[in-house]
């Protein structure tokens, strides 16, 4: 299975350029990683997580959670 980041951006009102800026994170690794092909073992790192969560001020197992039940290919 593949989790939609790009449909959670959007959803969200999020950018990755906004998710970059406001978890810290480098907008390069951010995009590299968002617009990457997902494997069935690597669907979303813990640095992915970690920036949405941030991004939000929301705890990771919230965003995880959220992924999980809506996001899921």
């Amino acid at each position: 299975m593949k989790i939609d980041v790009k449909a959670y951006l959007k959803v969200n009102g999020l950018t990755i350029y906004e998710v970059a800026k406001r978890s810290g994170y480098g907008y390069t690794t951010l995009h590299k990683s968002f617009n990457k092909s997902q494997s069935s073992a690597t669907p979303i790192n813990i640095r992915d997580l970690d920036a949405l969560a941030q991004a939000q001020h929301q705890a990771m197992w919230e965003v995880l959670k959220e992924l999980e039940t809506h996001y899921m290919d």
